[in-house]
């Protein structure tokens, strides 16, 4: 029997099953190029075939597969295990273990509360622990977990300033009913809080503007120390605000190198105890998460993805629920956290919308402060108009036209749309790592004159820069090598510099996208075309014209300001060109 768990070779060798392929998988399956995919799950690889994209295409090709060969016999996911309720004795006195907890923490920091308690059998799965909270006259539950070594952490995000009490929940008598009080202060200079959904843009919690010009390197924490800390210097120089990054280690091209440690304790070669958290892997993603804040940066953490040889991917419901728990309870109390449900949902074959919709819900249960969350296609795209979304995370749709799509996926859905995926600039064989600096910095402005927000990415080969490594940014971290980031940053300050911060679609020319604030600032921007002139029409009022060469960086002032009607923009025939009108 074949299903979504079947690997493409196995159902290619069946002659019946190849049959079936040819037939509903028409144009992929004969493919010559279809030897690429023979250790592909068929749950994946269904997202790469337009004839499948409906629900009842997909049922159809599982029913006919399901009844060809005989019924395999994989093995069972691991179960569900409740809290032990007789973990601690009826001996052990109700809330005696020894809790600390700080005498005050500031505004948007994490306020941690620890207690050293039992650490017999297994208390990652044998020990529910939580807090109530309440201050500012609500009360909020924080889930709590299990950091080894007998230590228990409940970890909430200090959101409002004065005093809060709580009071602990456990299946251990020890950890049940501990009482305390914390007094949240005024926030530390540059701590402005979670970022929110603004309409089609983003703020802070505490209104400060948000502008989400991101940047990709999945598996940066998986490295060795030395590269880490290479890719935060590096970062501290970009102007990226975001970062998206895997929970999970990545198995892909030039993602070969074995992590020294990882979510669950074990290694590939000895397996991994699905039942036991190493915490040691999770304090040095916590330190990255902390040091990324303190560059102005958030974390956008991919829960799942299925670029994997571990098994991770493919643990059973039981299993994510769990580990989902875990991460959302460690990290939900740092500030500048996104969720990201999963990079290319679609590739996942193991999980259906049924399966998202249920891990997206414990997220919202497990995260009381609201942290944005999205989840990112390869081709089909999500409903995104799920209430537990907050704002579109899509990558391109097309070889060349994606950014091109953003005003019409912000009225499609009405939430703030980003490309976090357009491409990424560099010179590796695969048609979507080896884009200019040039097409790049073109994708931001067409997105964000469009008013969305496009992300970066960049494949350059190490070889080619003679290097001898393999570490290309997008996966690694390390070095910057290419020539778009420069190019972004000065779109972030010309951003900036808009009256609200940000850019809107405006009504414009059949020719040219327009964006910037009504009646206020418009932004013209002709992209590969390179115009010798411009006539604009100009609204009533005055208005003073820039010409912004969008590569070299420059904004020239027309002399003079000019009055409603029409008017000549002179240009210099080069492509990249913006023109920006702002009333006096």
């Amino acid at each position: 029997m074949f299903d979504r768990r079947s690997t493409f070779g196995e159902a290619l060798d069946n002659p019946a099953a190849r049959a079936v392929l040819e037939r509903l998988m028409p144009g992929f399956a004969a493919s010559p190029m279809a030897v690429q995919f023979r250790d592909g799950r068929l749950g994946s690889l269904i997202a790469l075939v337009p004839s499948l994209e409906t629900p009842e295409a997909r049922e159809r090709l599982w029913a006919e597969l399901a009844e060809i060969g005989d019924e395999v016999q994989r093995p069972p996911y691991a179960p569900a295990i409740a809290p032990d309720p007789a973990y601690e004795a009826d001996d052990v006195a109700r809330g005696s273990a020894a809790l600390s907890v700080p005498e005050t923490v500031t505004q948007w920091a994490p306020l941690e509360i620890r207690i050293d308690g039992p650490s017999h059998g297994n208390p990652f799965v044998d020990v529910e622990l939580e807090a109530v909270f309440t201050r500012a006259g609500q009360d909020v539950r924080v889930g709590g977990f299990y950091d080894g070594d007998g230590v228990y952490i409940i970890r909430a995000l200090a959101d409002a300033e004065g005093e809060w009490s709580f009071v602990t929940r456990s299946t251990a008598r020890s950890l049940d009913g501990l009482t305390g009080s914390v007094t949240v202060g005024s926030p530390a200079e540059g701590a402005h809080g979670p970022v929110r959904v603004d309409g089609f843009h983003f703020r802070h919690a505490d209104g400060t503007r948000h502008r989400p010009l991101g940047t990709t390197a999945y598996a940066w924490t998986h490295q060795p120390e030395e590269l880490q800390e290479q890719t935060l210097a590096t970062l501290a120089e970009a102007p990226f605000t975001k970062m998206r990054m895997c929970v999970f280690p990545k198995s892909y091209l030039y993602n070969a190198n074995e992590p020294a440690d990882f979510p669950f304790v074990g290694s590939l070669d000895d397996g991994f105890d699905l039942e036991q958290f190493d915490p040691a892997h999770f304090r040095r993603l916590e330190q990255r998460i902390v040091q990324l804040a303190e560059l102005g940066i958030q974390a956008d953490l991919i829960l799942f993805h299925a670029y994997d040889r571990w098994g991770f991917a493919d643990l059973g419901p039981a299993v994510d629920d769990r580990y989902l728990r875990y991460v959302v309870r460690r990290l939900s109390g740092f500030a500048n956290v996104w969720w990201s449900m999963a990079n290319e949902y679609d590739l996942l074959w193991a999980k259906d919308t049924a399966d998202w919709e249920r891990l997206a819900a414990i997220v919202g249960t497990e995260d009381p402060f609201g942290h944005l969350n999205s989840i990112h296609n390869c081709r089909p795209f999500y409903d995104y108009s799920m209430p537990w979304i907050t704002h579109v995370s899509v990558q391109r749709v097309d070889v060349y036209r994606t950014a091109e799509n953003t005003d019409e996926w912000r009225e499609r859905w009405g939430k703030p749309v980003v490309i976090d995926e357009c491409a990424y600039e560099g010179d590796i064989d695969q048609g979507w790592g080896n884009i200019t600096g040039e097409e790049m910095v073109r994708r931001f402005w067409e997105g964000a004159v469009r008013g969305g927000y496009v992300g970066h990415g960049e494949t350059y080969l190490p070889s080619a820069l003679g290097l001898d490594d393999e570490v290309l940014w997008w996966s690694k971290g390390g070095v910057l090598h290419g020539s778009s980031p420069d190019r972004i940053r000065f779109l972030e300050q010309l951003l900036a510099e808009a009256p609200d911060g940000v850019w809107d679609p405006l009504p414009g020319d059949w020719d040219v996208p327009w964006g910037g604030v009504a009646g206020r600032v418009k932004i013209g921007y002709f992209g590969f075309n390179r115009p010798r002139f411009r006539n604009v029409m100009l609204e009533e009022g005055e208005w003073t014209i820039d010409v912004i060469d969008t590569w070299n960086m420059t904004v020239e002032r027309m002399p003079g300001a000019y009055p409603a009607g029409s008017a000549r923009v002179e240009l210099p025939g080069r492509q990249f060109m913006a023109v920006r009108l702002t009333r006096v």
